[in-house]
């Protein structure tokens, strides 16, 4: 009988530090400042839904507004209260409310991007008391945001350049629409080796050293390595390798805010430290892509499916054609190899996250669907959908290889592409929204 009580009110305390516990827990979600976490990670994914929905996230239209309207809030927050150094002006304002003001410069930007989710904004600006009326909190909050978007005005993100073929030659990029899907004389992302970044000095400001020379026995070893492990019926290439390869298709800005959606939540992020993570996080996406782009054409190197096909002519005796060869998903996009630009933003990325959230985290990431091919090809699901990191950089690094698994880069696009985008990033973080000392 004794021992029957003694289990009793064993059970009865554990259920009561189970009770107590749910409801600290529940009580710790329902702060003002988890409510402000939470709504900045809202705001994000509406953003991307909303451009992926109209564009496919082939534009940078949907990163570019998601940048300004994270660098807006993070001013606000910042101008309330000055943990981190400011994107805009330095001057402190006048404001009680930061959530409120920050609320207020996040629907000012958006609603100028995509103003027919008006409905969406509205509801999400509804969250934080004070946000939806007209006081000096809010008022900031929109003039900050019309300050930033104005400032941001002809700064060539959905501008055109000209690009001139070349004679077709050992190492040089040539058109192969039957691969890319694309019409004659199409190729992608001139532009956007032009855009103005939005904390570099210049999309040029990170020169990649050359690749391989086309006839060296390095630039052979990388042949054969895509030749072998990108080859649509591979058997060099394991069922993990095949996996990666497929499952890291997603766009960058897609995939990696949706991990930092899930971490923010997770390590419980105050919105200072959130709304510093999505800005620099969105910032060094957009300029890894722009520095991505302005190598790629700088140095207008080939893909693995015309150097393989066409090697008879490459002017190296280490190398052999096979003018059957396809990669893995039957396609090729339609620009310059060297960087990869995926391997870039990755790297950019995962140097950011590892930043905010500390670089040895262990992290499970998940991709549930990806195009089975080129854009606009069925979507297929992933399966399993997660795979498991134990870093960052470990994450970074896979990412950059999958192109080689799936065919449509070389080792070297990849490996430099990686070191590009850290370099993007560590200079972002040394210049930019940089942490006070009090």
């Amino acid at each position: 009988m004794a021992m029957q009580l003694k289990r009793f009110a064993l059970g009865a305390l554990l259920t009561c530090a189970a009770v107590t516990g749910a409801q600290a827990r529940e009580s710790d979600n329902n702060t003002p400042d988890a409510v402000m976490t939470r709504l900045i990670a809202d705001f994000n994914a509406a953003v991307l839904r909303f451009a992926k929905a109209e564009d496919g996230l082939f534009t940078l239209k949907g990163l570019r507004t998601a940048t300004m309207m994270h660098i807006a809030m993070h001013d606000a927050l910042n101008s309330a209260d000055q943990r981190y150094e400011r994107y805009t002006d330095s001057t402190q304002a006048d404001i009680d409310d930061p959530y409120a003001a920050a609320t207020s410069a996040a629907y000012t930007i958006v609603l100028k991007q995509y103003p027919q989710q008006r409905d969406t904004w509205a509801q999400l600006r509804g969250r934080i008391r004070g946000a939806d009326t007209r006081n000096k909190n809010t008022e900031f909050g929109q003039r900050l945001a019309e300050s930033l978007f104005e400032g941001r005005d002809g700064d060539g993100w959905n501008s055109e350049a000209e690009y001139r073929f070349h004679p077709m030659g050992p190492g040089v990029y040539a058109e192969f629409a039957e691969h890319s899907g694309t019409p004659q004389g199409f190729v992608f992302g001139t532009g956007w080796a032009r855009a103005r970044p939005f904390g570099l000095e210049s999309a040029s400001q990170f020169r990649s050293p050359p690749p391989p020379a086309i006839d060296s026995r390095e630039y052979a070893r990388a042949f054969e390595e895509v030749k072998a492990l990108g080859r649509h019926a591979s058997t060099a290439r394991t069922a993990d390798e095949t996996h990666l390869a497929m499952w890291w298709k997603d766009f960058v800005e897609n995939s990696h805010n949706r991990l930092a959606r899930k971490l923010v939540v997770e390590d419980q992020l105050d919105p200072w430290r959130a709304a510093r993570m999505f800005a620099l996080l969105n910032m060094a996406i957009y300029d890894g892509y722009l520095a991505s782009f302005e190598n790629k054409f700088h140095y207008n190197h080939w893909r693995p499916y015309t150097a393989i096909r066409w090697a008879e002519h490459d002017g190296n005796a280490l190398t052999q054609a096979d003018e059957s060869w396809d990669n893995l998903h039957h396609h090729t996009y339609a620009f310059p190899s060297y960087p990869s630009a995926h391997g870039t933003v990755c790297g950019a990325a995962m140097t950011v996250l590892a930043d905010s959230f500390g670089a040895m985290r262990e992290f499970t990431m998940e991709t549930r669907e990806v195009d089975s091919s080129g854009p606009g090809s069925p979507p297929m699901a992933t399966q399993p959908p997660v795979r498991h990191f134990r870093s960052f950089d470990e994450a970074a690094r896979e990412c950059a290889m999958s192109r080689v698994y799936l065919g449509i880069h070389f080792r070297y696009d990849s490996e430099f592409g990686h070191d590009l985008g850290t370099q993007v990033a560590d200079f972002l973080l040394r210049r930019k929204l940089i942490p006070l000392r009090h």
